[in-house]
This record gives C-alpha cells, structure tokens and sequence, in this order.
C-alpha cells in the first residue's frame, strides 16, 4: 500500500512520509543488515501527533520506507540544498554515510522508475487531490509535512540540531503572515529550542506543493527526536513526548485559526 488516508474537516492537511518502515522482502535481501534497520525513519510520529484526527485535519501517512523510495524528494534527483549531503531520491547510504545496499545491489534508473509509479507517484497524487479538495470547499488549503530526525547527525550539520526546525523554503511555500503565526506560537513556549528555515526549509513537499499566490499554503516541521525519544535507546519517552506534543498541538491550532481568517 502507497499510503493510508484519513479525510478532515478542516483546511489542513497532516503529511508523515518518512514514518513507515515497509520494504519488501525482495529488495530487503538486497539490503546491508544497516539497511535494514531502517535508522533514519521518523520514529513513532504518527503515534506524538496522536491529536491530529480530533482536530479535524486530514491525515496521510506513507505505506513504505524512505530507504525504498524517499517521498519528500524531488523525482528528477535535484539536489535540494546544494553544496550539503542530501538523500537521493532512492537512497544509497544512510545519513551517517554507511551502504544501504550490498555491493552491486543498488537499485537502477528502471527499478527507480518502478518505485516512483508503484509507491512515490500515489502518495503525491493523494497530497494533490485533497489539497485541491480542500481548496474548492474552504478557499485555501494548508500542508503541514511532519519529519523528525536524530539531534545529531555530524555528516548532515554541525553540532545539535534546535528542537523545532519550521521550514518554509525560505518564506516561498507560504504567506509571510503564517509564518509569523507559527513564530509566535514558538516565542511563547519556553521547552524548546527553535528556528525558521535554518538547515531545514523544507523539503520536495514542501516546496512543491505550497503555491501561496493560489491560497495552498506548505510549511515543514524538522523535530529533533530527542524532545520524544531516548535516542541513545530509540525508545518513546513519555514525558518528553507530552511537552512536546502539546506545542505542536498548539501550532497546529494557530494553523487552523489563522486559516479562518483568510477565508
């Protein structure tokens, strides 16, 4: 399955593509023991944004690994932030730089090809029908895309990554005036540390889909896994996850209300 879809009632919609594991065992054979393992999945995510449906907010959630076909990647391989390592469309390594696959098992442009009309062409299509549904019924339409990644990644960035990475592509993918609304939601809290369009704008998604000049608004969370995780385990952390949960609760409120005032 590409994906699992989840209608709303909302202006909203929630994105999850890199929080599934499946591979099939086919190409899994293929694959190093690192590989296999998947460790740059977006551990648990759909599990801290558990408050998304009683929003109202549509929900999609990839069907598949990033290791298979990464969803938030753009399918002609651009670079997304040139000059800095960046994962490939169908990644060859891990973020630590370690094979994914076994000697001479990589994936070729025709198997690519395959992986993007059976499982990245899907949920691409998916984002695009329910954003322009949602457009036609409320006037404008939202994309929030939900990633996480460890803290530390040396061969990514330097040093520890802020806690909230909000990615607009620059202030392109969406109106300066929601920008400004999520600003505010994170001056107000005091758990965690933040910024906007740091080492993160915004991936494929992002700034694909966020055309604000046509009232589609796109906006990417980069969270640092250890405000929910113990990442020296991997394991959930409750009581991180409730902190941090209830801010990203609250930003996703702010979306909603501020998207009410533009109709």
């Amino acid at each position: 399955m590409a994906f699992s879809f989840r209608q709303g009632s909302v202006p909203l919609l929630v994105s999850f593509p890199h929080s599934n594991t499946f591979i099939p065992s086919a190409i899994a054979d293929r694959m190093t023991r690192r590989g296999r393992a998947v460790p740059d999945t977006d551990w648990y995510l759909p599990r801290l944004y558990d408050f998304v449906d009683g929003l109202g907010a549509s929900r999609i959630v990839a069907g598949f690994s990033r290791y298979l076909i990464d969803a938030n990647r753009s399918p002609d391989g651009e670079n997304l932030y040139p000059g800095q390592p960046t994962p490939e469309l169908c990644p060859k390594s891990c973020f630590d730089g370690s094979p994914i696959y076994l000697t001479g098992e990589e994936p070729d442009e025709f198997e690519i090809g395959q992986r993007t009309t059976e499982y990245w062409r899907p949920y691409h299509d998916q984002i695009q029908e329910e954003l322009l549904r949602i457009k036609h019924r409320h006037g404008i339409a939202i994309l929030f895309d939900a990633h996480s990644i460890l803290s530390r990644v040396p061969r990514l960035f330097e040093g520890q990554l802020p806690d909230i990475n909000i990615g607009t592509a620059k202030g392109e993918s969406c109106a300066l005036s929601l920008e400004n609304t999520i600003k505010s939601v994170l001056e107000r809290q005091t758990v965690c540390s933040h910024v906007i369009n740091g080492r993160f704008i915004g991936g494929y998604i992002t700034r694909h889909f966020g055309q604000p000049s046509k009232n589609i608004h796109a906006v990417q969370l980069e969270l640092s896994q250890v405000r929910y995780l113990n990442e020296s385990t991997g394991e959930w952390n409750e009581e991180l996850a409730v902190e941090t949960r209830g801010i990203v609760h609250s930003i996703m409120e702010s979306i909603i209300t501020w998207a009410g005032t533009q109709i």
